[in-house]
């Protein structure tokens, strides 16, 4: 039997029982992967637009989801994916590479220093009034590493737009893709629009 296992990186204040990460969670449990939460805690205030202040945020996420994943025997599983959020984009990634992880990697509102650790095996959603994340930025970023790229249309950093019907149905579409992306390896698809 193939052992899945699927890892959740929250943002600060975007935690697992928020809408992508909930979904994602519910969605892959019931295809069959087993699902870790990495519940980190602890972030400075003032985040928002302070290179530094979210620098500290991911390095102590980062520390902190190291230890909660310490156990973690890898080597014993078929399939990999890591799923981030916000600065669990950041962690998620930098997890990867600092462990040398052979995985997959869901990159929900990616911010730019995401693509310092990111491989190419991933995916990313952005919403294009992110604030905190610029969209041509995310855009180069994505194309510079062949990291296909799905964009919802003045969605903000939670990827809603205020339209709760409209947002139903980017949440629906983009379930959709991530149960795709989670069911089969690889994505054809380089860039486009919700």
């Amino acid at each position: 039997m193939t052992r899945k296992i699927v890892c959740l990186f929250p943002g600060i204040g975007y935690t697992c029982d928020k809408p992508l990460l909930y979904y994602s969670w519910k969605m892959l449990k019931g295809l069959g992967w087993e699902v870790i939460p990495v519940p980190y805690t602890g972030f400075p205030s003032g985040v928002k637009g302070n290179a530094e202040k979210m620098q500290q945020s991911a390095n102590m996420a980062l520390e902190q989801a190291e230890e909660m994943l310490r156990d973690i025997e890898w080597s014993g599983y078929s399939d990999i994916l890591l799923i981030g959020k916000s600065v669990g984009t950041v962690v998620c990634t930098a997890y990867a590479q600092r462990n040398c992880l052979q995985c997959r990697q869901i990159l929900f509102t990616p911010v730019e220093a995401t693509f310092r650790f990111a491989n190419r095996q991933s995916i990313a959603f952005h919403g294009t009034a992110d604030p905190w994340a610029d969209t041509k930025t995310i855009e180069d970023c994505c194309h510079r590493m062949g990291i296909p790229l799905y964009e919802t249309e003045n969605a903000n950093h939670s990827l809603e737009t205020g339209d709760v019907d409209y947002d139903l149905e980017m949440m629906r579409k983009t379930m959709k893709i991530v149960k795709a992306y989670a069911e089969k390896e690889g994505n054809a698809c380089s860039h486009s629009h919700l």
